[in-house]
């Protein structure tokens, strides 16, 4: 199930120096907690803990499970590649990400997958490859890279699909938006590593597949 947005607004680029790398010294830079989400300019979707920056040249998807009817993952979507995200109800001051990253790993070698851990612009990160079946009945290598970022009692899991994971260089614009989101944990009680809700913001319309 896909769901778009019926218009797109352009997101202001985030600055950056020569060497491409965010320019930290003109302020913070994110993912943010929403109660810290700067006075940038930029147009978000409410998409409950997830508030998101919509871009004109990649699709905003929210996965759906067809069962219960809720929003799983938001997905942002371009020609080259895609940047899943989740969020997760996090212990304060603790570093959750430390404690799923080996779970992760062990997920995919059971998988019969790959991941291994290196260092990246929000600290330790997987690099995964995983052979998948696709639809026409061959099999294929899924690369994805997956960003841990942790907040004030969130996790963030940033999930990047295609050529951004398998190129560094290809991945500067996708973390850009990465950058842009913003997470809201909400006041409630929930236990740790419980997914954060998800909403479907008003204005979106569904998209069905085209028929056969």
């Amino acid at each position: 199930m896909k769901f778009r947005r019926k218009s797109d607004v352009d997101a202001a680029p985030e600055a950056v120096d020569e060497s491409g790398s965010p320019d930290t010294e003109s302020g913070p830079t994110g993912p943010y907690d929403v109660d810290d989400l700067p006075d940038d300019g930029v147009e978000r979707v409410d998409l409950g803990s997830l508030v998101i920056a919509p871009e004109a040249d990649r699709e905003l998807r929210l996965q759906v499970d067809e069962k219960s009817g809720n929003v799983q993952a938001v997905v942002l979507a371009g020609p080259d590649g895609a940047l899943e995200l989740r969020a997760f109800a996090a212990p304060r001051g603790g570093d959750l990400w430390a404690e799923v990253r080996p779970q992760i790993a062990a997920d995919m070698s059971r998988r019969g997958g790959t991941a291994t851990e290196r260092e990246g612009e929000f600290g330790p990160e997987l690099v995964c490859q995983l052979t998948v079946k696709r639809p026409d009945g061959t099999t294929g290598t899924q690369p994805s890279r997956i960003i841990g970022v942790n907040g004030p009692r969130w996790l963030l899991r940033a999930t990047l699909l295609g050529r951004p994971a398998l190129e560094p260089e290809a991945a500067g614009t996708w973390i850009e938006a990465l950058r842009r989101v913003a997470v809201r944990r909400g006041a409630h009680a929930l236990p740790v590593g419980e997914a954060l809700p998800l909403v479907m913001p008003e204005n979106a319309r569904r998209v069905d597949p085209p028929t056969p």
